[in-house]
């Protein structure tokens, strides 16, 4: 829905229900089999939400029930039956909609999230991002995030000091503004081709005063110039395999490249993919908070 510049009348939301235990599955998978899914997801609670025009209704609710019936023959918790389209929320609604399920977020020892309608007291040594995500993806709360903080987390306890970040995909910005706040000498670049996504990333680097390190922006990944020591990409899998070429070209001789937002029996393919453009697998990581996602490290020898 966003970046369209349609109203809210011009659009339905397509709610899947789904069990608590395979909502996170569920939207990634939805992700990967309907176009629409493709533009954007949003968990709220125990159901997943995805956009379509409304001229587009019945075909987009028809070929959403045809994915959901095939993951419910794979034995997730979903009914194609259940499966609804309504007039889309105003933004203001939408935004409170979820509020009640985003709160202070312990990701790593270190890092804590605090959206910006919550306090929190800072403890020594921990680093706080301050964020307020609006419609742009990333809170800290999905195991795809939290695989890529923590990966953040080890470069830096290890001693990797890199100068330079690209983020790619960088919807909130958090992945670009926990790596200013890690390594208070480097500068980041956070790329997304959503400008809802890009204003959201700009509101949250100025919140979390980095705005003099962190640019945000929709340049596309192979408009980007140079090569960089750390890239960080957590977009779908599909995503992850069209960009190989850009984002492998893009990590600098001994470089680190984090992939997130895989499903954890695609990440091996996937990693696969990018060893063949000349990176080497460092490792595997499977979320300890669901088994049903990984991440992929990978360097530049």
């Amino acid at each position: 829905m966003s970046g369209t510049g349609a109203g809210p009348g011009d659009w339905v939301e397509i709610i899947v229900p789904a069990a608590a235990a395979d909502v996170d599955e569920v939207a990634a998978l939805l992700a990967d089999a309907c176009e629409p899914a493709r533009e954007g997801t949003e968990i709220r609670g125990d159901e997943v939400v995805i956009w379509a025009p409304l001229a587009s209704r019945e075909a987009v609710v028809a070929e959403v029930r045809a994915a959901v019936a095939a993951f419910a023959e794979a034995g997730l918790g979903v009914d194609p039956s259940t499966v609804r389209a309504q007039p889309a929320l105003p933004e203001a609604e939408w935004r409170d909609a979820w509020k009640k399920y985003f709160h202070v977020t312990r990701i790593t020892p270190r890092i804590v999230v605090v959206p910006s309608w919550e306090q929190h007291t800072p403890a020594p040594g921990e680093v706080v991002i301050d964020l307020d995500p609006g419609m742009a993806f990333g809170t800290g709360t999905h195991a795809s995030t939290r695989l890529v903080l923590a990966a953040l987390d080890r470069l830096a306890a290890d001693g990797a000091a890199p100068t330079r970040v690209l983020d790619v995909g960088a919807g909130s910005g958090i992945l670009a503004i926990a790596a200013a706040k890690l390594w208070p000498a480097a500068t980041a670049l956070a790329i997304d081709n959503d400008p809802i996504a890009v204003a959201a990333c700009a509101e949250n680097v100025a919140a979390n005063r980095v705005a003099d390190r962190v640019r945000c922006a929709g340049t596309p990944v192979e408009d980007v110039a140079g090569a960089w020591p750390l890239v960080l990409a957590n977009i779908q899998a599909h995503v992850l395999r069209a960009l190989a070429d850009a984002l492998a070209a893009r990590v600098a001789p001994g470089g680190t490249l984090v992939l997130s937002g895989l499903l954890t029996p695609q990440a091996p393919a996937v990693a696969d993919e990018y060893v063949a453009r000349g990176l080497r697998l460092v490792a595997l990581d499977e979320s300890p908070d669901d088994a049903a996602w990984s991440s992929a490290i990978l360097a530049r020898p």
